[in-house]
């Protein structure tokens, strides 16, 4: 799509408002305008920032492998624990998951580029890009294009059918939260596309061979190698190895859930995506995700997802740059009197919990809830 003209500066009013399609437009050229300004601005202090992180995590690795290689003593196992975990954070979330969305692609360097970047997680990347780039970030919260929403498993909407297993939702929600690499990493081979006819059993094969491959791989790395690397202390480093991506998992599924389940993200029917222009996906992304407020360490240790909403309207732009967005594009949705989901981390885990409870029941007298579509495109103008 060409990029649009330039629109008035944020530092002014926008002229009175059209309603409608029209306004919807307005809004998509006043966000694309806002994406090229930060991609006119990339430069060395973004890759200052990156290859710092990259040399942060990589010493962080180094020095808690050392340390658990001795690990039969109990301080060099905390030690060597809190560093891999730490490590492994910030290789899933602020590296892996940003890089493969092609964030970094811009310097050219093939050592950090989405086309050639493995993470230390179990799902295969090819499978990550298909699944998370091109399916939930083109179909955010659409209800039965999105397979992200409730991962084929939750029930998150009122226009998600209901069915008895979901009453055991709260149960599974949390016992997925310690394994969600290897629950995600089922999820990416779409079986349930396969029973359904949507993918081929051939696929099916090739992505499962891809998997165990992968799955083999990450296994024998940390409960073969280095277990039997650090001789006496081999027993206490699987068991470090064991917590360090239990912790790690543990975060990346609350991180993930509290960005796009707290109870006021609204869901969308596929209906509404029929003549959807660039303006409308913008309006969804918006409406289908939520912020979490917190310190740089915690946006850092999140991968910067705790801006979900800043990610959602511009996935491949640099992490680091979603701080300096946010309040510009929270600034707009007020303008437009659009919803801007933010809160502290654990008001935002309490409204997931909240949302994973309220749909384990099945829905009463066949009512909607408020989480379903709750915010046209064309509200009220503020300023009328």
């Amino acid at each position: 799509m060409p990029m649009p003209p330039t629109v008035t500066g944020l530092d002014k009013p926008l002229q009175p408002m059209a309603s409608g399609a029209d306004r919807a437009e307005q809004l998509g050229r006043e966000l694309d305008q806002l994406r090229a300004e930060i991609i006119a601005a990339r430069g060395p202090d973004d890759a200052h920032y990156i290859h710092t992180v990259i040399a942060v995590q990589r010493g962080c690795e180094v020095g808690g492998r050392i340390a658990l290689a001795f690990s039969l003593f109990p301080p060099a196992w905390v030690a060597g624990t809190s560093l891999l975990t730490v490590a492994k954070t910030l290789e899933n979330m602020e590296l892996g998951h940003n890089i493969l969305h092609g964030q970094w692609d811009w310097l050219g360097d093939p050592a950090i580029s989405s086309t050639t970047w493995d993470w230390d997680f179990v799902t295969p990347v090819d499978a990550w890009k298909h699944t998370h780039n091109h399916l939930h970030h083109t179909y955010t919260n659409v209800v039965g294009r999105d397979r992200d929403l409730g991962y084929t498993v939750l029930r998150m909407s009122p226009d998600q059918p209901w069915r008895p297993v979901h009453l055991l939702q709260p149960l599974y929600a949390a016992l997925l939260a310690p394994v969600f690499e290897w629950g995600i990493a089922l999820y990416d081979l779409e079986t349930d596309a396969a029973w359904a006819g949507r993918k081929s059993v051939r696929a099916l094969l090739r992505d499962a061979t891809e998997l165990a491959r992968k799955a083999v791989h990450q296994a024998a790395k940390d409960y073969v190698l280095f277990p039997l690397l650090s001789g006496p202390s081999a027993l206490p480093c699987l068991l470090g190895n064991l917590t360090a991506n239990g912790a790690r998992n543990i975060w990346a599924h609350t991180v993930i859930f509290c960005g796009h389940f707290p109870g006021d993200v609204q869901t969308f029917s596929e209906e509404q995506l029929e003549g959807e222009s660039r303006g409308d996906w913008y309006l969804r992304q918006i409406q289908g995700s939520a912020n979490i407020e917190g310190s740089p360490l915690l946006h850092v240790l999140s991968g910067n997802l705790s801006h979900q909403i800043e990610h959602h309207l511009f996935p491949d732009l640099p992490s680091n740059r979603y701080a300096q967005l946010a309040p510009r594009v929270r600034e707009i949705c007020a303008r437009y009197g659009l919803p801007y989901v933010t809160g502290p981390l654990w008001r935002q885990y309490a409204s997931m919990w909240g949302r994973i409870l309220r749909h384990t029941l099945p829905p009463r007298n066949g009512t909607r809830g408020a989480d379903s579509a709750g915010v046209e495109p064309a509200v009220e103008d503020p300023h009328a």
